[in-house]
């Protein structure tokens, strides 16, 4: 398995939600992770952005663990970033953000970020 950078839309410092248990596995399997919350700054030892557009090098993975109502409006900044892939974790799918990302040739999934790493399938 290749080691990915991925980038948390929703990630959150709550040991209890899913977005800090997936940051907790990403990093377990050797993976690069690069959190983002608009008023965090660190989680676990790591820096947190406060906003996709300060996301200058490359991503592999996006995963995200925000609903429609904020990742709508990521749109933009998503097809700007490029990532390969964009995985809406339960909860999070937003199917008109997955057409527009797809239009731009970003491929989508709707799964669940820590089945597919628990089942080796990330």
């Amino acid at each position: 398995m290749s080691k990915q950078r991925v980038v948390i839309v929703g990630a959150s410092d709550n040991p209890e939600r899913y977005s800090h248990r997936a940051l907790l596995l990403l990093r377990k399997h050797g993976h690069a992770v690069v959190p983002v919350h608009p008023k965090l700054t660190a989680i676990e030892g790591i820096a947190v952005v406060a906003d996709l557009s300060a996301i200058t090098s490359p991503v592999d993975t996006v995963t995200m663990y925000v609903g429609p109502a904020v990742s709508s409006g990521l749109t933009d900044k998503l097809i700007v970033l490029r990532p390969q892939r964009v995985i809406f974790n339960p909860g999070a799918e937003n199917p008109e953000l997955a057409t527009k990302l797809q239009a731009a040739a970003i491929t989508t999934e709707d799964a669940c970020t820590l089945v597919l790493l628990n089942t080796d399938q990330f």
